[in-house]
């Protein structure tokens, strides 16, 4: 009996340290792109709904990092490894070549990417079936829109972007294959990102091509794409965050990206010790795009457009519409 009893205490035993090393282990940490926290956006979602939303039900901290410049990524992301925060979740695709070098140096350290694909061991790379969501607000911007010419203003321009502006494009012409569609990128490099000013000259350029719905997907540069809507009594689109109470009663909607969604899912997976590396690829199904209906714009879509949009849903959900993916072969033919 007393053998039976020492040989159960020593499993408990076992048990309890394996308990302790896991927590001392998690030390979660997120790393910022260089438009900060507060961009509106992306990394506003991921904030908000992701680090602010998990300390809020646990007692855990999270550490913050947010480069001052592009140089700061990888001297960042070696500090936090290097100092034992696990896991590093990283926002933005500019990360990474940065978190490629710092993951191979740091393997005992688990990782997670957002919206690129870093194909190592203890790199989870998440990413989302944007041309989803952006089918939808393209269908919804086609039945505001009175004149069938519908834009699209992106920032920097990479093949990520283009990926919006083409699933917006078939959800358009899907309502009305005779939609007119006007696309502009803000630039090449990452001031693409933040450039309201140019945002506003090229959103007001296509309305004078008699454009009156203009979806935006370039971050803060988004903010003067919605201020010229404002100033010419037209409607614009969000991108990833609930932006529709920026300026209410010209946000048609938004396409959101649920990434603070995801981020609290990692966060208490890897807290429970069930961290997976690999490709995590979330659309409508996977609960990791959709659009946004609240008090700001529900005046702007009437039952109809909202019951067409729900059916739409369903359908890309069960595989009857399948929205082409611009990442496939880096064009818009479908």
């Amino acid at each position: 009996m007393m053998k039976l009893l020492s040989a159960t205490t020593a499993v408990v035993s076992l048990a309890m340290c394996s308990f302790v090393a896991t927590a001392a282990d998690f030390k979660p940490a997120v790393a910022f792109s260089t438009t900060g926290k507060f961009d509106k956006s992306f990394n506003q979602a991921v904030y908000q709904n992701g680090v602010l939303k998990y300390m809020a039900q646990s007692d855990i901290d999270i550490r913050e990092f947010v480069p001052a410049n592009g140089a700061q990524r990888e001297q960042g992301l070696e500090r936090l490894a290097r100092r034992g925060f696990n896991p590093i979740v990283v926002v933005g695709f500019m990360y990474g070549s940065a978190l490629e070098k710092v993951a191979k140096k740091y393997p005992d350290t688990d990782f997670v990417i957002i919206d690129s694909v870093v194909d190592l061991p203890n790199v989870k790379s998440l990413v989302f079936k944007e041309h989803e969501g952006s089918f939808l607000v393209g269908a919804l911007a086609a039945m505001k829109s009175k004149t069938n010419k519908v834009g699209f203003v992106g920032g920097m321009d990479i093949p990520l972007i283009r990926k919006f502006a083409c699933g917006y494009e078939q959800g358009a012409k899907y309502i009305n294959k005779d939609t007119q569609m006007f696309q502009n990128m803000t630039g090449s490099t990452s001031a693409a990102w933040n450039d309201p000013g140019r945002g506003s000259e090229l959103t007001k350029s296509q309305f004078t091509k008699g454009v009156d719905v203009v979806f935006a997907a370039a971050g803060p540069t988004g903010d003067g794409v919605y201020q010229a809507a404002k100033d010419e009594g037209k409607f614009a689109i969000g991108v990833d965050s609930n932006q529709n109470h920026l300026q209410p009663g010209v946000m048609l909607t938004s396409m959101v990206k649920l990434v603070g969604v995801a981020t609290f899912d990692i966060f208490k997976a890897a807290e429970g010790g069930s961290f997976t590396a690999g490709i995590d690829s979330r659309g409508l199904k996977e609960n990791g795009v959709n659009w946004a209906l609240d008090e700001y714009n529900r005046e702007l879509v009437t039952p109809e457009m909202e019951a067409k949009v729900g059916e739409i849903t369903a359908k890309i959900q069960s595989g009857e519409i399948k929205v082409h993916d611009y990442m496939v072969d880096n064009s818009c033919n479908y």
